[in-house]
Order: structure tokens, then sequence, then C-alpha cells
């Protein structure tokens, strides 16, 4: 983990703004640019496909949001006062690059925009508590915030949150990608010191993703575990892979009515569960299991809990999320 954040950060995740408040004009400073930041990049106005990387400030994160409806993005918290923060938005990149331009990158310096910070700021206290390290790191899918970790971490680490990220978008429809990135990894341009390549059948599971055979994915996975008991990303990916497939053909508004309905049906609630992580609602979907939880006994309540305990499996063991989440399913169960 890096150093601890400023406090000029912890100061304004103390306040709590909609994102959706951002989307309106903001004051503008002498010269006609937008108050609080610099002019953002290419491509940055609307969330378009010009570049991979995009400095956002708060007169544009309303539309960069937007941009996340059709190509998933990657935002990160950063400043000059804690230089590593801002060296992991080049590593961003680089996976960017590596994955074709699947997801772009949002750089946000936090000392300049305050008003990004604060509206960010509900769902980070949620995930994370106390903030305490920078980069914070979030994804941005069909314009929702979701909280990815705090702090530099390691390659192979942010490479299975990125697998898992982007699987989600696929089962959400969002495939967009920015435009350009295959010509600039073919020059080299902004793709760092070259990456080992993925396993072959890791590449097998991971093409089928992006084309939507998620049984196909599934097998190369469990072929995978087969060779090697040991490999977690393996694991790990078909554990994503799986819920993508119980939420495949599934109605959204039927199961949330169902589930809705009736607060004690199994069965409906662990489906709107798992439309809730698929979604990105990761809390969302620990609490009305932890809630289930506490509802049922026996049988049932050993299923909703193997249910859940899948889940955070899919999300990780070490994601904030989940290690909160554990606390309160034991105080649940005893």
């Amino acid at each position: 983990m890096t150093q601890p954040t400023p406090q000029s950060l912890n100061a304004a995740l103390r306040g709590a703004v909609d994102l959706s408040s951002l989307a309106g004009p903001r004051p503008q400073a002498a010269g006609g640019q937008p108050a609080g930041g610099a002019a953002p990049t290419a491509g940055a106005g609307a969330g378009g496909t010009d570049g991979v990387l995009v400095h956002a400030t708060d007169a544009t994160f309303a539309p960069i949001v937007n941009g996340s409806t059709t190509v998933p993005a990657v935002l990160v918290l950063c400043t000059d006062q804690v230089p590593e923060s801002v060296q992991f938005v080049q590593t961003l990149v680089d996976e960017a690059v590596r994955n074709e331009g699947r997801f772009r990158v949002i750089s946000v310096d936090i000392a300049g925009n305050p008003g990004i910070v604060q509206a960010l700021s509900p769902v980070l206290q949620e995930a994370f508590g106390q903030v305490s390290a920078l980069p914070v790191v979030v994804g941005l899918l069909q314009g929702q915030p979701v909280p990815f970790f705090l702090g530099v971490q390691p390659v192979e680490q942010l490479r299975t949150l990125l697998e898992q990220f982007l699987s989600a978008a696929v089962a959400n429809g969002v495939t967009g990608r920015v435009e350009g990135v295959d010509a600039a990894a073919a020059t080299g341009e902004g793709a760092g010191d070259e990456e080992p390549e993925l396993p072959p059948l890791h590449q097998q599971a991971y093409d089928a993703i992006d084309r939507g055979d998620l049984d196909a994915a599934a097998d190369a996975y469990q072929q995978a575990l087969t060779q090697n008991p040991k490999d977690e990303e393996a694991r790990l990916g078909l554990g994503q892979v799986e819920l993508l497939r119980r939420t495949a053909g599934l109605d959204l508004n039927a199961v949330r009515e169902a589930a809705a309905a009736d607060p004690t049906d199994i069965q409906a609630q662990l489906q709107a569960a798992d439309l809730d992580l698929v979604g990105g609602h990761v809390e969302d979907a620990f609490l009305r299991l932890i809630d289930l939880v506490r509802k049922t006994a026996g049988d049932e309540r050993d299923t909703v809990r193997k249910h859940l305990l899948g889940q955070f499996e899919v999300v990780g063991s070490t994601d904030p999320r989940v290690v909160k989440a554990r606390g309160s399913l034991m105080s649940a169960l005893f």
C-alpha cells in the first residue's frame, strides 16, 4: 500500500454529492476555461473514443461518466503529492492498451477537483471506510461506480480484477472500445515493457468471454483447473463465468418484482443478488443475502450461506467489501 492520503482528501470525503449534480454548467475561470482544473484532453468532453487516457475535471466529469454506458472506464483519484499514485495511471493505461482499448482510463487530480471527490464519497466510504492510501481506483460501468481498491497493487492482481470487471461489462452489453488502440499497441506507443502472454487456456477463456460464449469460457477454465488445481486465476475466472451463466437468461424486472413480493422466496432472492453482483452493486448483493440468512434456518440457511460464500469468491477474498460482509455474515449466523 502507499503512504496515507493527504488530509485534504479525507476532508473532502466527508461530503456527499450525487454524481448527477455535476451535469450542470460549472463556474468559468478567467479565459473561459472551467474552474477547478485544466481543460479536458481530446475526447474527454463526451467520454468519446479518441484516447485511452482522459484527464477529467469537475466541469467534464458528468459527460465522461455517461461515456461508460458504451465503453467501460477505470477512474483513478491521484495527486502529485503522492507520486506513485500518478505513476499508477500509466500502469492502467498500459493495461488498457494490452486489452486493445476495452476500457478507458480516467485520471482525476484530487487537489483541483473537489466536486468529483465529493460525488464519489458515499460509495467510497461504504466500500473502504477511511480512505488511507492513493491512488483510489474505481470502475465505471453504465454510469455506476464500482470501487476497486486503494493504493498501488501488483499487476497480476490488477489483471484478475480487470478481467472480472470486463466480464461484467460484457454481461451488461457494454462492449465498446477506444478507437485507435490497435495501432498504438503495434508501434509500442504507451505499451510499456512487454508482458508475458496469458496461459493458452486462460486466453481461450478470455476470448470466449469477449465473444459472449460463456459455456466455452467455463470449459476452458475448468480444463485449466484440472491441469492445475491451485490455479487461483482460473478458479476466480470460473466463478465469474458461472455467475454470468446463472444470470444470462434472467429477466431483470421479473426477478426484482418476485424478490420484492416475497422476501422469503429463496430462489428469487438468490437470483436478485446475482443480478446485483453482475450489475456492480456488490454491497446490495451481499446485504440481500445476509438479511436472508437472518430470516432462514436449517437447509435453507445453508443454501443461502453457500451462495453468499460463492459470491465472495467472485469478488475476491481480499476485497474490503468482502471483508466487511464476512463479519456481517458471522453476526447473522451467530
